[in-house]
């Protein structure tokens, strides 16, 4: 009778530990621009927005790659972690951290990563590409992937810059999906999953799509004819900016000499990149539906920061304008109503208290965000005023940039602002800062509010 007892304890708090999901595309813009709902094909992101909550405000603490995972994943701002660029492991800057698959690893989940997580490093040199991926600390495995001899073959493509950047590419390439890594990294998260029973696990799920090189399968080029694309262009009456906020170094000179045909082949690639990736999303979906898996599994889906497709003659990200610093977010979660949307203003610092209050973890440090469980619970409910993002530009100067309802307020720190209305000015035309004082004033006390910038 006690061993049925003791075994019956143990099977309820094991149903009282949810398993964790986290999704991450890397390089994926929100809606918005020339990319909207009717141009680029996602029906696995509708599946899953059907399943739970999307957040039509979310935002990024800083919108480059390694910065952002590093405060996402940390739950701290990156003024706090330190990290501001692609060449510094965040153990470098925070080797004691608890980081939040981490929390759930020392509490009892499986812990496993697949893809780009954190920030991927280290070459060809084993040890160093699993310190980047953190494993053993934040994983119990963490796996890489590239793609095959095969996938690596390109039935067409280019480099629009003519070599003057490596990166800018795209190419529709020979073989099926498992040929390039998202394929891979789908494969394995859907054996991972299957493979756990009812132990709870965390599972990270990181797809390298629709980062550059603008790499897929033909068959997704095939979804978007070139004559069809129709790639943004600036509005005639669009102020301009300081050359550090963007169109700066190498990538602006490059970005400048593109024709429409050019802006125009890298917008298919990105919309066929994102379709590539949705379908594995897809397969990932699926074993979630084969399993019965949704009721005890938190889900969240995040694009690790925005990016331009043609605004401002950008093709980037890391801008403190809209379409850099907002990124998907969408979390389906166990007990919350599915098909829900909100635009509470929420940032990702946001996801590590969530994820903590859902599985019945207490923070092992102080929090940066809040959880999100009041916004599942009710879309309606506003859970914070205001969101902020970091940039960087060399060693001296930085800007913060706050969002709130109505305004983005950029603040430099050399003293410079920009100042836009999004009641008025959506895709942040004009610089208004000289016509609100008040609301410039107002905005820089709340800026003034946040951590120092960790050196």
């Amino acid at each position: 009778m006690r061993n049925f007892l003791f075994l019956l304890f143990s099977s309820s708090l094991l149903a009282a530990k949810p398993n964790v999901l986290l999704i991450m595309a890397d390089d994926l813009r929100d809606f918005g621009g020339a990319f909207t709902k009717d141009v680029v094909k996602t029906p696995n992101l509708d599946r899953l927005r059907a399943h739970g909550t999307t957040f039509e405000k979310a935002y990024v603490q800083y919108p480059v790659c390694n910065p952002s995972r590093s405060s996402m994943m940390t739950g701290l701002r990156a003024e706090q972690t330190g990290i501001t660029g692609n060449d510094t492991k965040f153990r470098e800057k925070l080797p004691d951290i608890i980081t939040l698959p981490q929390l759930c690893k020392e509490a009892g989940w499986q812990s496993h990563a697949f893809g780009k997580l954190y920030h991927l490093g280290g070459g060809k040199n084993v040890e160093a590409k699993q310190a980047w991926m953190d494993a053993g600390k934040s994983w119990h495995t963490a796996q890489a992937f590239e793609a095959t001899k095969t996938g690596k073959k390109m039935i067409e493509g280019r480099n629009v810059t003519s070599g003057e950047l490596n990166w800018c590419q795209w190419g529709a390439a020979d073989g099926t999906d498992e040929d390039q890594p998202d394929g891979q990294i789908a494969a394995a998260t859907v054996a991972m999953i299957e493979k756990q029973g009812e132990t709870p696990w965390f599972i990270g799920c990181g797809f390298m799509k629709p980062h550059d090189p603008f790499i897929a399968p033909k068959k997704y080029f095939d979804l978007y004819p070139l004559e069809s694309v129709k790639p943004w262009h600036d509005p005639a009456e669009m102020e301009a900016v300081r050359k550090d906020a963007v169109g700066f170094g190498g990538y602006g000179e490059a970005f400048a000499k593109f024709t429409d045909k050019e802006w125009r082949g890298l917008f298919r690639a990105y919309c066929a990149g994102t379709s590539f990736m949705d379908a594995q999303l897809g397969r990932v979906l699926d074993a979630l539906d084969k399993n019965n898996l949704w009721d005890k599994t938190l889900v969240i889906f995040v694009g690790d920061h925005g990016y331009h497709t043609g605004e401002r003659s950008w093709w980037n990200k890391n801008t403190l304008f809209e379409r850099s610093c907002r990124a998907p977010l969408i979390i389906a979660a166990p007990g919350m109503k599915g098909g829900q949307t909100t635009r509470s203003l929420v940032e990702f610092v946001d996801l590590y208290p969530t994820i903590a209050e859902f599985c019945g973890l207490s923070m092992p440090h102080a929090a940066a965000g809040v959880s999100l469980k009041s916004v599942l619970q009710n879309p309606s409910v506003s859970v914070k005023d205001a969101a902020f993002t970091l940039v960087t530009r060399g060693p001296k100067l930085y800007a913060q940039s706050i969002r709130t309802s109505r305004w983005r307020f950029n603040l430099w720190s050399d003293g410079q602002t920009e100042l836009y209305d999004h009641v008025a000015d959506p895709e942040e035309l004009h610089n208004v800062s000289a016509k609100h004082t008040d609301v410039v004033s107002e905005l820089t006390v709340k800026i003034k509010t946040l951590p120092p910038l960790k050196p």
